[in-house]
């Protein structure tokens, strides 16, 4: 029966062992190391854009549910009935707000590239000039819809939006290029040659990438008929909706896609020409993105990581080579086949515990470097992925070490004390 005092001599031996052969360990391990050091580096990365999303689409309110005449979560080319379909109208959004289960609607039109995400005008007061800035139309109703804060000015009214008003609410990134040490409010901006009144700044917004600058904060929002006016030619309308609470948005879907149905006279047995999703959706497929990035690198870390434990392996196959007679001494003086195999085997693990230390120390700095370099890409360090590659580092101690170990129990002492 082994006691404590014999483990902890067992462990000492397999520290020695390595520190004698500093430089070999340092080279065994440095494959784990690298993984390691990957894998807690890239889930931090993912951590922290998952966070940023939850906060932006939380930023917008609770219980909204959009609709939209395509589906934006197709990441293929389109079909030709997608193509073909008819846009949703502002008479859609009109028809809803009369739903027992929906508290407020808005339809919105946006003129930006949504490859990129950012606008294609430059918006000028005098000198100065805001480039890339997204134009935006919108009901009334944007206001009781989103939770967005107004830092300073007001919203624009029905009233406004009937008579086609030349009004504007500008995003807080617009406001500094434009007026870096003026006030906006009741200044005129020339938009397309026109010129519109500024009656309200939109308060900054959580962007995605952290330190970065959020391209919905460079934006101009018209009324909706005063947008129709300036671009005539845009016809696809986005319809967000306010449920009446949480627990009323499965009510207030089906009633929008029922009604949809019948204003789009969809036949019964056809599916939805349209799509209809909450901000719940846009999070599982944000997630299902950076999870399918997370996987792809893991599996490229992976490789060093295999790489390292092959290398642990051979290794420790040449140190029991190296050791033949020490082992044969040791089962001389009555060690056991389990002594020899503890031995070996707790070296291995503390090979590639070390090289798992090592890795999570390096990922940590890369996490906290990243942001330092690039302030838009945030990072925060995951415990369960550091336990996870220090537990993965332990393990491949045991596969890849339990064969040489298994090697140095069953020498023969006798050849082994012979051997030279």
């Amino acid at each position: 029966m082994m006691r404590r005092r014999d483990y902890g001599e067992i462990v000492a031996m397999a520290v020695d062992t390595i520190r004698g052969n500093k430089l070999r360990s340092s080279l065994t391990v440095l494959g784990i190391v690298i993984g390691v050091a990957v894998v807690i580096a890239i889930s931090s990365i993912v951590r922290g854009l998952n966070d940023n999303v939850s906060q932006v689409i939380s930023s917008l309110g609770s219980n909204i549910i959009f609709a939209s005449h395509l589906d934006p979560f197709i990441f293929s080319r389109p079909t030709a009935e997608m193509r073909t379909r008819k846009e949703l109208t502002r008479e859609d959004a009109g028809a809803m707000i009369e739903l027992p289960h929906v508290k407020a609607v808005c339809a919105a039109i946006r003129y930006f590239r949504p490859e990129l995400g950012i606008g294609t005008y430059a918006v000028k007061y005098r000198d100065r000039k805001a480039k890339n800035t997204i134009l935006e139309g919108d009901t009334a109703a944007w206001r009781s819809v989103f939770d967005l804060d107004i830092s300073s000015g007001r919203w624009f009214s029905d009233t406004e939006d009937e008579h086609h008003a030349p009004v504007i609410i500008i995003g807080s990134d617009t406001a500094e290029e434009l007026f870096p040490s003026d006030n906006p409010l009741d200044k005129e901006i020339n938009i397309e040659g026109q010129l519109f009144t500024v009656i309200g700044v939109l308060g900054r917004r959580k962007a995605v990438f952290g330190g970065g600058k959020n391209p919905d904060d460079n934006i101009v929002f018209f009324p909706l008929s005063t947008f129709h006016q300036l671009h005539p030619e845009l016809k696809t309308v986005w319809i967000s909706i306010k449920a009446t609470s949480h627990d009323a948005m499965p009510q207030a879907i089906d009633e929008v896609r029922e009604l949809l149905r019948r204003r789009r006279k969809v036949a019964a047995d056809k599916p939805d020409n349209f799509a209809v999703f909450t901000q719940d959706s846009i999070s599982d497929v944000w997630n299902k993105i950076t999870g399918m990035i997370f996987i792809f690198m893991f599996a490229v870390s992976s490789v060093g990581l295999i790489v390292g434990g092959v290398g642990v392996m051979n290794i420790m196959l040449v140190s029991v080579t190296e050791r033949t007679r020490e082992i044969g001494v040791r089962k001389a003086v009555g060690a056991r086949k389990r002594d020899i195999l503890l031995q070996f085997t707790l070296e291995a693990v503390a090979l590639t515990a070390v090289g798992g230390i090592l890795g999570v120390l390096i990922g940590a700095m890369i996490t906290w470097t990243i942001p330092l370099i690039w302030s838009a890409l945030p990072a925060r360090m995951s415990l369960l992925w550091a336990i996870v590659g220090l537990g993965s580092a332990a393990f491949e101690g045991i596969f890849f070490g339990i064969y040489p170990a298994w090697k140095a129990a069953n020498l023969d002492p006798i050849d082994s004390l012979r051997y030279e």
